[in-house]
């Protein structure tokens, strides 16, 4: 049976667009109630920024078999145990037949790039790390491994784009790093987490503000790109789809 990809370029493309768009939207209400906050936060208050990507993921998962799968995308069905902490909340959970089928974290990272980076990876190894010796703990019973996922949209700007600094006084950095760009960071960061088994997929995808007319995003590399992201989830649902059928 051949995969499905359910056209994701097109939808992604539609996906940055609401992205953009709700940013905006979210900002300018903030600002007519006289509530505006500071920075770039009003535009994050919303929480409705990617779902575009979270529409996606879904028909990816329903076209490869699970349509009848629990899909849970609400907050309060979100958590799942932990083994260094009791729960931790995702964006998407997928479960079919009481077996966790995909768990999946979707962020954003749009201006402050310096502090925000090393939140953003340091708290994409921590919630991968709990899921991984969580399962090996069974705390999802006896099962096979889940897709585990992890998708980035960072703001394609000149300070995202820039070469960075890096201060190690004691020892030496890894040379990948040094003079890296923020987006260069991300990608170094998503290829690493794939390569140590700690997601089945990690993507990073840069987009500009302009691209709200336009849906326009780049891509870093075969291994963190959407691409690969889309497929080998479609092709994680459509393993378990026949197996558990």
């Amino acid at each position: 049976m051949s995969l499905k990809l359910v056209n994701y370029k097109r939808k992604a493309g539609e996906a940055v667009k609401a992205f953009w768009g709700n940013r905006e939207a979210a900002k300018q209400k903030q600002i007519e109630a006289g509530k505006a906050d500071q920075g770039e936060r009003g535009g994050v208050t919303a929480g409705k920024n990617m779902d575009g990507f979270l529409a996606l993921v879904l028909e990816i998962v329903k076209a490869n078999g699970l349509a009848h799968a629990e899909i849970y995308l609400n907050r309060a069905m979100l958590t799942l145990p932990g083994y260094f902490r009791p729960t931790k909340l995702w964006d998407l959970l997928v479960i079919y037949k009481g077996e966790l089928i995909a768990a999946v974290e979707l962020k954003s990272h749009v201006g402050s790039f310096g502090n925000n980076f090393n939140n953003r990876a340091e708290e994409a190894l921590g919630t991968a790390h709990d899921l991984s010796v969580a399962y090996r703990e069974k705390a999802f019973r006896a099962q096979p491994r889940p897709f585990v996922g992890w998708l980035m949209m960072v703001e394609d700007a000149p300070k995202s784009r820039r070469s960075t600094r890096t201060r190690s006084p004691h020892f030496p950095v890894f040379p990948e790093f040094e003079g890296a760009s923020y987006l260069d960071r991300y990608n170094l960061l998503c290829q690493r987490l794939v390569q140590e088994n700690l997601y089945t997929a990690a993507a990073v995808i840069a987009s500009s503000r302009q691209a709200k007319n336009t849906g326009k995003y780049s891509e870093f590399s075969d291994l963190t790109s959407l691409k690969t992201f889309v497929t080998a989830l479609a092709g994680h649902v459509a393993a378990a789809a026949a197996r558990l059928k």
